[in-house]
């Protein structure tokens, strides 16, 4: 069992991290205990590398994305749920991108390792529940989905994001063509 002030400072650990990278890549372990307002040791303990941390950040990251999905559902019709979900997912990715060069080649392969499934699992879950509504078209394959959309995180951000329109393009593909 792990003490609930420990869970707390993990908790707070990610959150300040999640921030302190998503404005600068190059935030160093103690600026993001500072953050957390907790001590080095307590960072170490938790994460005793800075890859380590970031993969943390990562993890984290995805299973908030992937659980996110039930309650889209259950508030927005399903290709407006995929919408929503999708600009998340490439919020996310374009941090991790953003970080990339703080990783290593086995950090990235770990990543993706470890990523993939889960939001493999999601985005069939939301393409099934627009396969059923009748609104996706019944051949969409979670795999081609999740392969076009990662084109949208390498989109240069800014007032020249043409992320949302290649994103409308990738769904309207998707729509039922009865």
């Amino acid at each position: 069992m792990v003490r609930s002030d420990a869970r707390e400072n993990r908790a707070r650990i990610l959150a300040a991290a999640r921030e302190a990278f998503t404005e600068d890549g190059a935030t160093s372990m103690n600026q993001v205990a500072q953050r957390a307002g907790v001590g080095a040791g307590t960072l170490y303990r938790n994460f005793p590398t800075r890859e380590t941390l970031v993969l943390a950040v990562y993890q984290d990251e995805v299973e908030r994305i992937v659980g996110s999905v039930p309650g889209l559902l259950a508030d927005l019709p399903p290709i407006e749920a995929l919408r929503h979900w999708t600009t998340d997912l490439v919020e996310a990715m374009r941090r991790k991108h953003g970080l990339g060069d703080a990783l290593s080649p086995t950090a990235h392969q770990t990543i993706t390792e470890q990523t993939y499934d889960p939001v493999i699992t999601a985005i069939t879950t939301l393409l099934d529940a627009g396969k059923k509504a009748g609104t996706i078209r019944p051949d969409a394959d979670p795999g081609d989905f999740l392969q076009l959309t990662a084109a949208l995180w390498r989109t240069p951000t800014g007032p020249q994001d043409r992320s949302p329109r290649m994103l409308a393009l990738i769904l309207d593909g998707l729509r039922h063509q009865p």
